[in-house]
């Protein structure tokens, strides 16, 4: 019987060991999701960011900073957020604010049309939802400007929804988390990743969870020089492997 080319040359098993499978990752290994989340948890609970926004439970409030952090850095949205809500506290406020008087507000934020969904989403919200901001991630994605990552914020920090919140900066932690070698913005990888995080948001705290996943992107597991050595996560991550 022909030995299998890996048996017969153990160089080229070496070699063959380094290679990453391109578009695939290992099996799921569900038993490892409680301490995925444990440890996570913990992390968060000891080193999350100290935010304004995480100190309310004010869904109007959360909206705004999720909508304020699309594509923008929280130092800049920081002094954003309370001169925003100063001048508009309440979704009634926004909701019968001038078009202009929100535009100045949001003044060099940038991406404009930010401000003017803001706006619209909340007459929308006082005319179809009695002025308050709708519970579930379906209704919210219905909202001007609110995208599924932002939906998913939305809901799981707000409500309790127990929904990933899952942006390109999550994404790169999941894939590392789970070996995804496939390229981050193929929509098949981004269903994935999608998939791989409905799984591992608990029942209790998803907003924490999906929080100290945002945390855990921005701090440690970055885009370039990740600090593995310091990753609550290291013992589980098959891409450190």
């Amino acid at each position: 019987m022909m030995k299998n080319l890996s048996e017969a040359h153990p160089s080229r098993r070496a070699t063959a060991a380094k290679r990453p499978r391109t578009g695939k990752t290992a099996a799921f290994d569900e038993s490892s999701i409680p301490s995925i989340r444990r440890k996570l948890l913990r992390w968060y609970r000891e080193n999350g960011r100290d935010l304004p926004w995480r100190k309310t439970a004010d869904p109007y409030r959360i909206w705004i900073s999720e909508v304020m952090l699309q594509q923008t850095r929280v130092e800049t949205v920081l002094p954003y957020y309370k001169t925003f809500l100063k001048r508009f506290p309440t979704v009634q406020a926004l909701a019968k604010a001038p078009q202009d008087a929100v535009l100045k507000t949001w003044e060099n934020l940038g991406y404009y049309s930010r401000a003017r969904h803001l706006r619209k989403a909340a007459q929308i919200v006082v005319e179809r939802f009695g002025s308050r901001l709708p519970k579930k991630e379906e209704d919210l994605r219905r909202l001007p400007g609110v995208g599924g990552y932002t939906a998913g914020a939305i809901a799981s920090i707000a409500f309790g929804d127990i929904v990933p919140a899952v942006d390109g900066n999550a994404r790169r932690v999941l894939m590392r988390l789970f070996a995804v070698t496939a390229a981050i913005d193929r929509p098949s990888t981004v269903r994935q990743v999608q998939a791989l995080a409905e799984k591992l948001v608990p029942e209790s705290a998803p907003g924490d969870f999906n929080q100290a996943l945002m945390d855990l992107a921005n701090s440690l597991c970055t885009s370039r020089k990740p600090a593995c050595s310091r990753c609550p996560l290291g013992k589980h991550c098959r891409a450190r492997r």
